[in-house]
C-alpha cells in the first residue's frame, strides 16, 4: 500500500487540519475558542467543522450557558484514529519515520 492512500482528505484544508490538532490535545473545546485560536469565520469554522462532523471525527455539544448558546465539538475515537494514522503517513511521506 502506498503512503499517499493514508493521507485523508478529511484534514486536507487548513482549518479542518487545526480543529482536529486542538481537539486532540484538550478533551473540548468551544466555538469562540477554536474561532480565536485558527482565526476563521464564523461561516467557515461552522463549515469545516460541519464536514468533521458530517464523517463522524467529531461530536457537536449544543448547550446555553445562562441565556447564551454554545457550541462545543469533542473528537472521538473514530476520528482519533484517522487523524493519527493521517499524521504518521505525513511524517512517513516527509522521511521523519
Amino acid at each position: 500500500m502506498s503512503i499517499i492512500n493514508n493521507i485523508n482528505k478529511a484534514f486536507d484544508h487548513r482549518i479542518r487540519l487545526g480543529i482536529m490538532s486542538v481537539l486532540m490535545v484538550n478533551e473540548k473545546a468551544d466555538f469562540k475558542e477554536l474561532k480565536e485560536l485558527l482565526g476563521a469565520t464564523d461561516g467557515n469554522l461552522a463549515s469545516h467543522a460541519k464536514a468533521l462532523e458530517k464523517e463522524a471525527y467529531i461530536v457537536v455539544q449544543k448547550a446555553f450557558i445562562g441565556r447564551k448558546p454554545n457550541t462545543s465539538y469533542s473528537v472521538t475515537t473514530k476520528g482519533k484514529n484517522a487523524f493519527k494514522k493521517h499524521i504518521e503517513a505525513l511524517e512517513k511521506l516527509l522521511g521523519n519515520n
